[in-house]
């Protein structure tokens, strides 16, 4: 893998390159099938993840079995940053939803490197703030929006994180889940979301395909996810 990847991953691209390359030799490379788990809820949360290549699904299980997707993680972002400041198990199943590469570090060395250079503790801190205000964000939509609000908020947001302009002039957002892992992610039934889909379909403002979408009409998507 190559090395200057760690300053593509925004957590550490404020680091000089001497220490980009050190961070980058403490760290192993781990590849994951989709399907695959990094870790399962209960597990003792000892290392980072650095996700590379692929997306990663962060899911809860409630006592009665019903799961719930937390969030869809995608290249540069952190898995298991949690546990650095509160030690103990993991909150939640990270599993690869795509062929998944990603850098593991243990919480120990890292723990020793920011010793030495306070200033990441600033960037780590950043991050975890972006994580709970995207975790307000979703709670406060399942008050306050209907499904088919959460639906056309949950696309656009995976396709600004994973969309691509295809040749037709639409976008093509491979999202990689299933129609009950896009359920989940909206907290709602797969009945309800199939249903807002093909509203969405109906009206134009999308095209489905496989574990993807494109979308048509972004500006009716953003009104109606408001």
């Amino acid at each position: 893998m190559d090395p200057n990847v760690i300053a593509s991953v925004p957590l550490f691209s404020a680091l000089d390159q001497e220490d980009q390359a050190q961070l980058f030799e403490m760290m192993s490379k781990v590849s994951f099938r989709r399907g695959e788990k990094l870790f399962n809820e209960g597990d003792p949360g000892d290392c980072l993840y650095l996700l590379v290549e692929g997306k990663v699904k962060l899911g809860h299980t409630s006592s009665d079995g019903r799961e719930n997707l937390i969030a869809i993680l995608g290249p540069g972002e952190m898995i298991g940053e949690l546990t650095l400041f509160d030690p103990g198990p993991r909150s939640g199943t990270a599993t690869a939803v795509a062929p998944t590469d990603m850098l593991q570090l243990d919480h120990t060395a890292l723990m020793q490197f920011i010793d030495t250079r306070p200033e990441l503790s600033k960037h780590l801190l950043k991050a975890l703030a972006q994580r709970l205000r995207r975790t307000n964000e979703a709670l406060a939509d399942l008050v306050f929006s209907d499904v088919p609000g959460r639906v056309a908020k949950a696309v656009l947001d995976l396709a600004d994180r994973f969309g691509s302009q295809s040749p037709d002039g639409t976008i093509h957002v491979p999202h990689e889940l299933t129609q009950e892992e896009l359920a989940q992610l909206v907290g709602a039934s797969r009945e309800t979301v199939n249903k807002s889909l093909a509203e969405f379909v109906s009206r134009g403002w999308i095209r489905l395909e496989g574990r993807g979408v494109h979308l048509l009409d972004v500006d009716r998507l953003r009104r109606r996810a408001r």
